[in-house]
């Protein structure tokens, strides 16, 4: 039987818990591109709407 690092197995378990938790994550919280470019856009759009509507006076 071959003698077995502790120490790299009981990282190696760390990190894939670790890496299993972050995909879990990923996908609970996770937002596809279209979806930022599509809030990016709508906020341009607002705030291009607010500045055409502030009054020069100001």
């Amino acid at each position: 039987m071959k003698p077995v690092n502790l120490n790299q197995v009981r990282k190696a378990k760390t990190r894939a818990e670790a890496k299993a938790k972050a995909d879990e994550n990923a996908v609970r919280f996770g937002r596809t591109k279209a979806e930022k470019v599509l809030d990016a856009t709508r906020a341009k759009q607002a705030s291009d709407r607010l500045s055409q509507l502030k009054f020069e006076d100001e």
